[in-house]
């Protein structure tokens, strides 16, 4: 590997935002059977993993770093020391060998990781975004499965697909049922960015039509009490009136514009589903293949 390949994906890597969502407990939020296959499959090298380092020790640090068991299709484990210091990857990570873990995967995730909640044995989760030179430099959300085994944590992750117009509908009935139901509640979880309502790069908002303002926002708590009416996309086009015409005098439809993906940080085409639900709009949208 070159000097100018290794320093593209060691800036890459100190590009990504520092974003990090914790995942304790959350069920799997894509519902799809790629994404249970990847997570049991990230699952149980995990375990195969920890199980090898216990009996190995160190030297399992550098099977880990090459191909093998632990390196299948796009999952790899890692290793990190009790510094926060990358000692073992049998992915694109090992270009960061020996230095700290934060550099890869921001500064949230990184005190998640370190901080051997639950102690040793417990499985944590995290996710957060990744740029993989292997994949021509995407970037790309991970949700990695981690245990602390001594001094060492132990880590394997899946890159999360992303979402499509099936999981977008999908989400907002779930989400229209849910503010029918009890609206306080649900904009309350929502604005807690709720793995429920918050999936990936995919999330739902919620304006009152009343006011005409956000009162919910899947990951953007900035939004909030702000005019919806007069919100612009990065390309200058009106948004926010167009989805209330469509919520006041269709009572639901489809809008079209441009928006900044929370995973990959680019403003990218996006594709909404609007309803009128009670005296609220709900809207899910999912972002478009460039």
């Amino acid at each position: 590997m070159s000097d100018l390949v290794r320093m593209g994906v060691l800036l890459g890597a100190l590009a990504l935002p520092a974003a990090v969502v914790a995942a304790e407990n959350s069920p799997p939020v894509a519902g799809s059977s790629q994404y249970a296959q990847e997570e049991q499959a990230a699952r149980a090298m995990l375990a195969k993993a920890v199980a090898y380092y216990r009996q190995e020790g160190e030297k399992a640090l550098a099977t880990f770093s090459r191909r093998g068991p632990f390196t299948v299709d796009n999952l790899y484990v890692y290793v990190v020391d009790a510094q926060g210091v990358l000692v073992a990857s049998g992915g694109p990570s090992i270009l960061l060998a020996g230095q700290d873990i934060g550099e890869a995967v921001g500064a949230e995730a990184r005190a998640k990781l370190m901080s051997r909640e639950g102690g040793e044995g417990h499985i944590g989760e995290i996710e957060y975004p990744f740029r993989d030179w292997t994949l021509d430099g995407k970037v790309v959300k991970k949700h990695t499965f981690y245990q602390w085994v001594g001094d060492h944590v132990i880590a394997v992750g899946y890159y999360m697909p992303r979402a499509d117009s099936t999981d977008a509908r999908k989400l907002l009935d779930e989400a229209a049922k849910a503010v029918a139901s009890e609206p306080q509640a649900t904009i309350d979880a929502i604005n807690k960015f709720d793995k429920r309502y918050y999936q990936g790069d995919l999330y739902v908002l919620v304006v009152d039509l009343q006011t005409k303002r956000f009162v919910a926002h899947g990951y953007n708590r900035r939004l909030l009490a702000r005019d919806f009416a007069s919100i612009k996309g990065p390309d200058g086009k009106v948004i926010g009136q167009p989805m209330l015409d469509i919520a006041l005098n269709k009572g639901e439809g489809e809008f079209d514009y441009q928006w900044l993906n929370p995973v990959t940080k680019q403003n990218e085409p996006k594709h909404a589903y609007i309803r009128r639900v009670g005296n609220y709009l709900v809207a899910v949208g999912y972002y478009q293949p460039q």
